[in-house]
């Protein structure tokens, strides 16, 4: 059995006041200081209105694990279909733009039976079978990636392993052609910034046309490939060619790839090595017992969620916990409050090795994430070999980690670290 692990660094203390006020301010969703520690405002949330209406909007924040839960359940009353957007306003308060419902219904952003129909199209390439079979070049590519760092004193982590690696295995797996990794990087980048939250609406309209490029450039890879070739650039083609995709949605549905692909890995590699690197005692566990490390990917998982929310739309009203949701409603499923929910975990803010997996990063019911397994696998073979490779993970105490200003997003924008070679016949 093993032990519960508790590095204090990692254990957010709730807000301390004894007497909390009635109002939670609408400004605080957006606060900078929140965005990079948002923790005790989780848990001033589940203790006051685990359902929050933001005042002054029709913006609904769920952070009991419970009710998140019950939500993805409920796919009549919380769609999936995107109808808006979140953006900040001058004044600091969170606003909307709205879609037309169904406007763009692709995986993510469809509802049964059109999500089913989307979700065969490409399920076979993220079968156990299909995912086993990347392992050699997740292997080789994560490789390659930590020898390059291992030749630097100091590293930014993001910059040489945790960004390149996923959007590499992304590109391979959906056959992208002379696809320059930074460039497919910033389009993964700039699709999540769009449905950030905390962009102001000029930036959003910079990140919607930076988009609208890669869209097109998707387009020309999409016209290029051949229909019987055997990835996913492949399979979507002969959707579009069987009427399952418009060509419009195959576009998406790539972008769609490009951005959860690149983005959720890159968030959960740099979450690891971050903890990694403040607790030497968890990397010496790791490195003695490294069967853990599959274990110690679920609580990083858990701790920090790599989308802290995914959107839902209210079609008509209706009820969640003892809160009254109106028809048109933006509801926002914070899985990364979820996740340290007191009433489902114990010592939620704590690494526990041995805990049962409840976390819900990857959503649940119909719309469990299709390419979990693939971010779990990367995660690991990452981990393993950067453990095998290195006797000390240290953070670089002349500079400083950074956040990426996301109320969705939770990934390092920058990680300085300092990675100790092990030395050849080191035991």
């Amino acid at each position: 059995m093993v032990a519960l692990y508790e590095p204090t660094v990692f254990h957010f203390p709730s807000m301390e006041s004894p007497v909390m006020s009635q109002t939670i301010p609408a400004t605080m969703l957006l606060d900078r200081s929140i965005l990079d520690n948002p923790y005790p405002f989780y848990q001033r949330l589940q203790k006051e209105a685990p359902v929050w209406r933001v005042p002054g909007t029709h913006i609904y924040v769920v952070t009991s694990h419970a009710l998140l839960e019950e939500a993805t359940k409920r796919v009549d009353d919380f769609s999936s279909s995107l109808t808006s957007v979140l953006y900040r306003k001058f004044n600091g308060l969170p606003g909307r733009v709205r879609y037309k419902p169904g406007a763009l219904p692709v995986l993510a952003t469809a509802d049964p039976p059109i999500h089913t129909q989307h979700k065969t199209a490409v399920f076979s390439h993220f079968s156990a079978k299909s995912i086993a079979a990347l392992k050699p070049e997740i292997e080789k590519v994560a490789a390659d990636c930590i020898r390059k760092a291992l030749t630097k004193e100091k590293t930014d982590f993001m910059q040489e392993i945790g960004n390149p690696l996923p959007m590499r295995i992304v590109s391979d797996l959906v056959g992208f052609k002379e696809g320059d990794i930074n460039k497919l990087l910033r389009a993964a980048f700039d699709s999540t910034a769009v449905v950030s939250g905390s962009s102001c609406i000029y930036q959003l309209g910079w990140y919607m046309l930076r988009s609208y490029n890669v869209y097109r450039w998707v387009g020309g890879q999409l016209r290029s490939t051949p229909t019987d070739s055997q990835n996913i650039l492949g399979a979507i083609k002969r959707s579009i060619n069987d009427g399952i995709l418009s060509e419009l949605e195959g576009r998406a549905f790539l972008l769609l790839f490009l951005a959860a692909g690149g983005e959720s890995t890159t968030s959960l590699l740099g979450s690891a090595v971050r903890m990694l690197a403040d607790d030497q005692a968890l990397q010496t566990k790791l490195r003695e017992q490294p069967e853990l490390i599959p274990a110690f990917v679920e609580e990083v998982l858990r701790l920090e969620s790599p989308f802290r929310f995914h959107l839902r739309s209210t079609p008509q009203d209706t009820v969640l916990g003892n809160t009254k949701i109106p028809a048109g409603a933006t509801v926002l499923l914070f899985w990364g409050a979820g996740n340290r929910d007191p009433e489902t975990f114990d010592n939620p803010d704590r690494i526990n090795l041995a805990r049962p997996r409840k976390h819900i990063t990857f959503g649940r019911g119909i719309h469990t994430c299709i390419g979990a397994p693939l971010a779990r696998l990367e995660a690991q073979t990452m981990l393993q070999l950067l453990l095998e490779s290195t006797s000390c993970i240290s953070l670089d105490p002349s500079d400083q980690p950074q956040w990426v200003s996301s109320l969705q997003v939770r990934r390092y924008q920058r990680l300085p670290v300092i990675l100790k070679p092990r030395s050849i016949g080191m035991v």
